[in-house]
């Protein structure tokens, strides 16, 4: 039996295009036509992408309530897709030494970003610092029996436990540490020190009532209605938060996007909300950037 060529109806189907060779005209169809044209007005706004991208970020905990935040904003202004994953800065950095597959990593401090620049792990030119993080005293359980929000003088003669990150794996966690040793308090409280192996999970000790007091990171109690105390900026090294792209992403472009994204001023602005100093001192409350600044 001879082959049946009944291929008009299939090769109408392949053409979406604006130009049509002269010879297959007759295959265009209205409907198709108006799907072109369709495809074209959709392309003509900028924030529309027919190439969307899927992220995988790697973010520090502390920040990962933020990102959550923007990552709305950038998936709407651009139709990528961000696959978050979140955990110590420590651990994460571990991880993708051994080949974890980001595309980003946010870093909660700027040590390991710049050990992943060394080892050639890194898209060149790719590391910026997105926040400025902040130590306070958060002391829930203290206050709900001495009433009032606990002070340096009082962690000094407090004989309760106290929660922090782990100072190996956790940037926010070595900050606690720097201010107990400044303060002359680390050796008292190294037996009464519960650790959790990111800021988190410091937080959730407190936040449970488990734990009364915890050096953990501002961000973190951004609703929280007080009980908390800054920690002066002298006591610790500034927690410069870093970001840097991958040198094994497949999407550089899409990660480039997201970068300009995370240091346009809207995000900034988002971020100085969520309890961080921006990396732009104009994009911040004046009197907590000029501040920080001094103390830094």
């Amino acid at each position: 039996m001879p082959r049946r060529h009944g291929g008009t109806e299939k090769r109408k189907n392949l053409f979406l295009c604006a130009s049509v060779p002269p010879w297959q005209k007759e295959e265009v169809i209205p409907g198709q036509f108006l799907k072109t044209l369709f495809l074209a007005f959709v392309l003509s706004f900028p924030g529309a992408s027919v190439y969307a991208e899927e992220l995988k970020v790697a973010v520090a905990a502390n920040f990962k309530p933020s990102l959550d935040v923007l990552a709305k904003a950038f998936e709407a202004d651009t139709g990528h897709r961000l696959l978050i994953s979140s955990a110590s800065t420590g651990v994460l950095y571990n991880q993708i030494t051994h080949g974890a597959p980001f595309d980003i990593f946010l870093s909660a401090d700027s040590l390991r970003p710049k050990l992943l620049e060394k080892k050639g792990l890194t898209l060149k030119g790719s590391r910026h610092p997105y926040a400025l993080g902040e130590l306070v005293l958060w002391s829930p359980g203290f206050s709900a029996k001495e009433g009032r929000t606990m002070t340096l003088e009082d962690l000094a003669v407090y004989q309760g436990r106290l929660a922090i990150a782990n100072p190996a794996t956790a940037p926010y966690g070595l900050a606690a540490q720097q201010v107990l040793e400044k303060l002359g308090f680390w050796s008292s409280f190294r037996s009464r020190l519960v650790q959790g192996a990111s800021v988190q999970q410091a937080w959730q000790f407190v936040a449970s009532g488990n734990i009364p007091a915890g050096l953990v990171a501002k961000a973190q109690l951004v609703d929280n209605d007080g009980h908390i105390f800054s920690i002066p900026a002298t006591l610790y090294d500034p927690i410069q938060q870093d970001l840097v792209i991958l040198k094994r992403t497949r999407q550089p472009e899409a990660a480039r996007a997201f970068v300009a994204f995370i240091l346009s001023p809207s995000a900034q602005r988002t971020i100085a909300r969520q309890g961080y100093f921006p990396v732009s001192t104009t994009m911040a409350d004046k009197t907590t950037s000029e501040n920080r600044r001094e103390a830094l």
